[in-house]
């Protein structure tokens, strides 16, 4: 075993101890998990199945039903792209696909360097800036692909201007 699964064990054995042992704590244990780790590992989903004594196949149902649950560990930047129905009507898709290609990742990845990941969501309430994406908790309004590059570039520029305080 390496030593980041044995972290990733240890950690969630230490959630696991809040909890009693019902099949009913199951979407608590895996928020509170999730919570600590940013996501699901194979191993953290393999304990709670172990603790809980349950078919390890009903613990992944669970997490790949509700779209909470992450699969893959998040990137530093969080990108959200809204597909409600103003932002469905207003190009939702366009500006995903332009985040696709900028990014060269698709939904529900982080890039290799895990400084961004993407994702969808259905609604973010602010129908009125539609197309909207979601980066870091902030809203942005009017996401066009041209949007998306003056984005990705303010980051660049971001990480510029640290390295720059660094020297």
């Amino acid at each position: 075993m390496t030593e980041e699964k044995a972290k990733v064990k240890h950690r969630t054995r230490r959630i696991l101890n809040r909890f009693g042992r019902k099949r009913g704590n199951l979407i608590p244990i895996l928020q509170k998990v999730q919570g600590e780790l940013g996501y699901l590992p194979r191993e953290a989903m393999l304990e709670v199945a172990q603790f809980l004594d349950t078919p390890e196949i009903d613990v992944y149902g669970v997490v790949t039903f509700y779209n909470q649950f992450r699969l893959n560990p998040p990137g530093k930047h969080s990108i959200r792209v809204c597909l409600g129905t103003a932002c469905h009507m207003k190009g939702g898709y366009i500006t995903l696909d332009a985040w696709k290609r900028r990014l060269a990742i698709d939904r529900g990845q982080a890039t290799p360097d895990r400084e961004f990941d993407l994702d969808t969501v259905a609604c973010v309430g602010c129908c009125v800036m539609a197309p909207v994406t979601v980066v870091d908790d902030k809203p942005e309004g009017k996401v066009e692909p041209t949007k998306v590059d003056g984005i990705l570039l303010s980051f660049e520029r971001e990480r510029e201007r640290q390295g720059e305080e660094r020297r």
